[in-house]
């Protein structure tokens, strides 16, 4: 019996965010589709094998992405399984008091359960952490298009939108050789406006990223932001402790455009 019915959870639809993804932009919610894992599926019959069905992608961090809120403070696990290896956990508000943002990269379920487990970027140091949460952790996927990318090569900045076309572009002001801005892929965290200080401008935004040292420009230390400030003529240039400075002009128009959730490319 138990072979027959791994047999049909095999035959069932591998996740419910196809559709979700089939639907656009608007119908992104398969985090909040997800099975709720309760305490029995946990505790499977000695001898049955729990699997992951097919990966799904949940974007492409060009075009399409998305992110999600944390409904619980969970533990985040290497692999889609209650038994994996902790990685992190989730929070519910940043360093700053704002609601955390978690970048949704890919979904599965798992045999026979049917429990879906979505595989987030982790806003923390080591930079780059991902791992897996059921899908009942998290909130509605919400859609974002397009992504920020910063050159250090070129010392500029540049905003695409979903169809891949050029909306804003700056130079901007890196991390000095000893405090450097980190390269990586990251994502949209917060945004805020003015945070204290002239120095870091009108608006200021927060990035998933963390530099190597707790010396940041950032209130507190450690995370990587994209700021305004009050010396624009070290722009373009490599001025800075991590963060990304961008005259305020021009920090003004990209806090505007730039929506949370949105893929932070460091090249």
């Amino acid at each position: 019996m138990w072979r027959l019915a791994i047999h049909l959870a095999r035959l069932l639809p591998v996740s419910l965010g196809i559709g979700a993804l089939a639907l656009g932009p608007a119908a992104g919610t398969a985090g909040a589709s997800g099975a709720s894992a309760s305490p029995a599926s946990r505790a499977m019959p000695s001898g049955i094998a729990l699997t992951a069905g097919r990966t799904i992608s949940l974007g492409n961090l060009r075009t399409n992405s998305r992110w999600a809120h944390a409904n619980t403070a969970t533990v985040v696990r290497r692999s889609p399984s209650w038994r994996a290896p902790a990685v992190g956990r989730l929070h519910f508000l940043t360093p700053d008091g704002q609601a955390e943002v978690y970048l949704a990269l890919r979904e599965t379920r798992v045999v026979p359960t049917g429990v879906i487990w979505i595989d987030v970027s982790l806003p923390q140091r080591p930079n780059g952490v991902t791992g897996w949460v059921p899908a009942s952790a998290l909130g509605p996927l919400h859609f974002v298009g397009g992504r920020l990318v910063i050159s250090r090569a070129e010392l500029r900045a540049t905003l695409y939108n979903e169809a891949g076309t050029v909306i804003w572009s700056a130079p901007v002001g890196i991390g000095r050789s000893s405090l450097p801005t980190p390269a990586g892929q990251f994502y949209v965290r917060e945004k805020l406006r003015a945070i204290g200080s002239p120095a870091y401008g009108p608006y200021a935004i927060a990035t998933s990223a963390y530099a190597s040292s707790p010396l940041s420009e950032w209130p507190g230390g450690g995370i990587i932001g994209i700021h305004g400030t009050n010396q624009p003529q070290l722009i373009p240039g490599d001025p800075s402790h991590g963060c990304v400075r961008v005259r305020n002009g021009a920090i003004t128009r990209l806090w505007r455009l730039i929506a949370l959730g949105t893929p932070v490319d460091i090249t």
